[in-house]
């Protein structure tokens, strides 16, 4: 259920989390049981019409347009996506030709370190058709807020005034959907840590390179995770030492939420020691939720197209320039970050993240058995 694109972690592999270990034995997942589970877990529940799994049940009214949607709009919006994708295929195609994708190491190459004439027309289709996606997925205004630093004094480490302003080395974002990649596309087209796989789909495998995505194997151990989390890191103070190089773009939680909730960051971007931008996303709905979380490709892809008219909010926070005892401790700075998020977002903290939404996953999916201290309740 996790989007395509994700944060790399620091190569840990060792997990203390009270919720999952140890393991022991399991037991059925009763009704009551999955009840403790969704309070658990609510930071990957879903609260609109359609419900858990969007096998909710729907009233009559909302069969109807969703019939009617199913049939006339759904089929509309296909077509524009599918066209749009192939454009921009067809425009990162021409002005990649007879270039060579940089490379920073095996199995890492890009074309987002281009320049000239190149660079300039892969951004500025690549924002502009970004936005005519969304807009086809009814996502017709976006709301933006951009916070001043000063705000009730509670945007803290901003940099002197008397001095030059640092660029940001990276964009700090929580994670609802994959959505959110559109967006972020639209308004900086950042480069993202993508699944190696995709590299290698068609059409979309090009474009990432456009992005310049840096390309991990979730699968793999400590060792191949290092090495991203290095690469990332000297994009990450390229970006923040010259103006011209892609910015990073990170979803540090590791995986999607419902949107209320923010759960623990990784700490590898945090060891570059530069400033970051953070940024909040929503995406405040009536009928049908953008989040992608439990429920299936298919029924969350069609329940989007057929909602008529989408919503975003988005809040851009100032540039946080760390402190030096949080260049000394990318825990503290990582922290820091995500708690200024919260705050300012109204996100609720929680301390689960990927490995709990598997388990809460495989229970909403008919798995017979839980560990058992899952299903305990917590004091």
């Amino acid at each position: 259920m996790e989007s395509e694109l994700k944060d790399f972690d620091d190569g840990s592999t060792k997990d203390d989390r009270p919720l999952l270990n140890p393991i022991s034995t399991s037991q059925p997942v009763s009704s009551e049981n999955l009840d403790e589970l969704e309070e658990k877990f609510a930071a990957f529940g879903r609260n609109d019409v359609y419900g858990l799994m969007g096998c909710g049940e729907t009233p009559w009214p909302e069969k109807f347009l969703l019939g009617v949607a199913f049939v006339t709009l759904l089929p509309i919006r296909v077509v524009v996506a599918v066209t749009m994708i192939a454009i921009y295929y067809l425009i990162c195609r021409v002005c990649t030709l007879f270039s060579a994708p940089n490379r920073e190491e095996e199995q890492q190459e890009d074309y987002a370190h281009m320049g000239g004439w190149r660079r300039a027309v892969i951004v500025r289709c690549g924002k502009f058709l970004s936005r005519v996606m969304l807009f086809n997925l009814g996502f017709y205004c976006i709301r933006e807020t951009h916070r001043d630093s000063d705000r009730d004094g509670k945007l803290k480490h901003t940099q002197d005034q008397s001095e030059e302003p640092e660029r940001p080395g990276a964009i700090i974002s929580n994670h609802i959907s994959y959505l959110d990649i559109l967006y972020h596309m639209s308004s900086s087209f950042p480069s993202f840590v993508a699944k190696r796989s995709v590299a290698k789909l068609p059409l979309v495998g090009l474009i990432s390179k456009c992005l310049g995505c840096v390309y991990v194997q979730r699968e793999s151990k400590s060792s191949q995770f290092k090495g991203v989390s290095g690469v990332v890191n000297k994009r990450i103070q390229e970006a923040h030492q010259n103006k011209f190089a892609p910015m990073m773009m990170l979803f540090l939680e590791g995986t999607t939420t419902n949107g209320d909730f923010l759960l623990p960051f990784k700490t590898g971007a945090f060891l570059s020691k530069a400033p970051v931008l953070p940024v909040i996303l929503r995406y405040p709905y009536q009928i049908f939720s953008p989040a992608w979380d439990s429920i299936t490709g298919v029924r969350h892809v069609i329940f989007l197209l057929c909602q008529f008219v989408n919503h975003i909010e988005v809040t851009w926070l100032p540039v946080y320039y760390p402190s030096q005892e949080e260049k000394n401790d990318p825990k503290l700075y990582a922290e820091n970050v995500r708690r200024l998020m919260a705050r300012e977002g109204n996100l609720i903290l929680s301390d689960i993240g990927l490995a709990e939404k598997r388990i809460y996953l495989a229970a909403l999916n008919g798995n017979s058995s839980l560990p058992t201290v899952l299903l305990q309740k917590e004091d």
